[in-house]
């Protein structure tokens, strides 16, 4: 017999949840929050600002309120204390880049069932604006801000944790696909000995200049390298004490990425370390969500693409020849994690 105190409720919010993301995804577009930074306003006061109909403009910010991310006092709305701090456009914590790309995948998404009887991608070509890829590009940076400052600092004592050969002493790293180099600008921050070079596409590099310059150090003054090339295609520099891929292989078909990190392990020095970062399946392949959800996206958008358990990870690592393969204590936002082995 069935149970009779079971409810559709959980199944239901379930199936509207996208009612919330979109929501918030028109706001962030419409850029509501920033205005509410010089305090509480009303619709009829925010909506000649924003191009908005004010009585459509009053049922979004009610919608933000029920969402917790403003507060209602009579007919004036007010940031909450997450509003402020990640969406405004002026907070160095800004999330709108990474939230508009999210948005940008809402009409694959829709296209889901076709993918998954067909096996084909349904994103792709030109369909995205250069106002798109920036979103893209500069929501990638925003999301590494918030792990490599205080990965930075750590990571040699995780790898020490795990019995591995940590960074002191180590000169060389190549950051594989590092887009902005945001992860190589900080570990050459915290280790004044090591220089890091960036492999990435050319169009890149702009991007990562800006980056460096941000942070006080220049690709011009040696501690940083650009060398522009398709990691799927290209010959990889050589010469390296360490080796970072973070959030590139789930782009990738298995076969590519094992292809991958074999090259990259070819690039490290004997006593090189391999590190890889991503958003982690368990090993019984059964979730967390996110990543579950993540290989979705990546069906939707790539050819082959998926997310990856620790363990699939770690064979890639051993069959590249490296040894001493392990997860380390790492966690971060969205079940990521870090799988490291050793070129002996």
């Amino acid at each position: 017999m069935p149970d009779a105190d079971l409810s559709p409720g959980p199944l239901l919010s379930l199936s509207g949840a996208y009612w919330k993301s979109c929501a918030l995804h028109a706001a962030v577009k419409l850029d509501l929050f920033t205005p509410l930074a010089e305090g509480p306003a009303t619709a009829a006061q925010l909506a000649p600002a924003l191009g908005c109909e004010t009585r459509a403009l009053g049922m979004l910010l009610t919608a933000m309120c029920g969402l917790g991310l403003l507060t209602r006092e009579g007919d004036a709305f007010a940031l909450s204390e997450q509003a402020a701090a990640f969406l405004v456009r002026s907070s160095p914590r800004y999330q709108g880049h990474i939230i508009r790309h999210h948005a940008n995948l809402v009409e694959s998404f829709g296209q889901l069932e076709q993918a998954v009887r067909t096996g084909k991608r349904v994103r792709g070509g030109q369909q995205w604006t250069e106002a798109d890829r920036q979103d893209f590009l500069l929501g990638m940076f925003n999301m590494a801000m918030g792990i490599a400052p205080k990965l930075a600092p750590l990571l040699d004592a995780q790898l020490a944790a795990a019995g591995l050969p940590g960074m002191a002493g180590r000169t060389r790293l190549l950051d594989l696909g590092g887009g902005p180099g945001t992860y190589a600008i900080h570990f050459c921050l915290a280790h004044p000995g090591l220089s890091a070079t960036v492999f990435d596409m050319p169009t890149t590099r702009p991007f990562a200049e800006a980056t460096a310059e941000r942070f006080g150090l220049s690709y011009s003054q040696g501690r940083l390298g650009f060398a522009p090339g398709d990691y799927t295609r290209d010959a990889l520099p050589q010469g390296f004490d360490l080796a970072w891929l973070s959030h590139i292989l789930h782009g990738e078909a298995p076969d590519m990425a094992a292809q991958i990190v074999r090259k990259a392990a070819q690039g490290l020095n004997p006593g090189g370390v391999l590190m890889v970062h991503e958003f982690l399946l368990s090993d019984s392949l059964d979730g967390p969500e996110f990543p579950a959800l993540f290989s979705l996206n990546m069906l939707l958008g790539t050819d082959g693409g998926q997310s990856y358990s620790g363990a699939q990870l770690g064979d890639m690592l051993a069959a590249a020849g490296l040894t001493r393969i392990t997860r380390l204590g790492f966690s971060g936002p969205n079940h990521t994690g870090i799988v490291a082995g050793v070129k002996e």
